[in-house]
């Protein structure tokens, strides 16, 4: 079985305000307060600048997006994440901008076995936005982020 995902994660706030600024940009409400803006190609083309650098340690992330994360971190901590697993194999990497800087990551992890983990890069990038471990799940299970498997299936406003 395999997951995919590609988001930007903030508090649902913050990122009615992204999706105002990026037509493109459509929300998903988590858990926790929290919502994702999933890293579609529409929006990926919409935000990527040929001529600024993508950031070291991910795979799909726009040229020039971590000059926008950081403008937006000036309203609330907000994070980029990446995963991708098939049959147990895969890897997830994750950063978040605080004030105006990157305040963790970017943190990549590779594994075989069951996917994800709470220790991993998406689950702590979590923790430094706010999320917390409920009873028996992890930040990532917590906020609802294994309630879709592809990304295409996250609902969107």
């Amino acid at each position: 079985m395999s997951y995919e995902l590609r988001a930007v994660i903030a508090a649902v706030d913050l990122l009615r305000v992204v999706a105002a600024e990026v037509p493109t940009a459509q929300i998903a409400e988590l858990k926790q307060g929290l919502a994702l803006i999933p890293m579609t190609d529409r929006l990926h083309d919409a935000l990527h600048d040929p001529e600024r650098p993508r950031e070291p340690g991910f795979t799909y992330f726009p040229g020039g997006f971590g000059h926008r994360l950081g403008a937006w971190s000036q309203a609330g901590p907000i994070a980029y994440v990446e995963a991708e697993y098939f049959g147990g194999v895969g890897s997830q990497h994750a950063a978040v901008w605080v004030d105006g800087k990157i305040d963790f990551g970017p943190v990549s992890s590779s594994r075989v076995g069951p996917a994800p983990r709470a220790d991993g890069p998406i689950s702590l990038a979590l923790s430094r936005i706010g999320a917390q471990k409920s009873y028996g799940h992890d930040e990532f299970e917590a906020v609802g982020l294994m309630r879709h498997r592809q990304l295409t299936d996250w609902p969107t406003r």
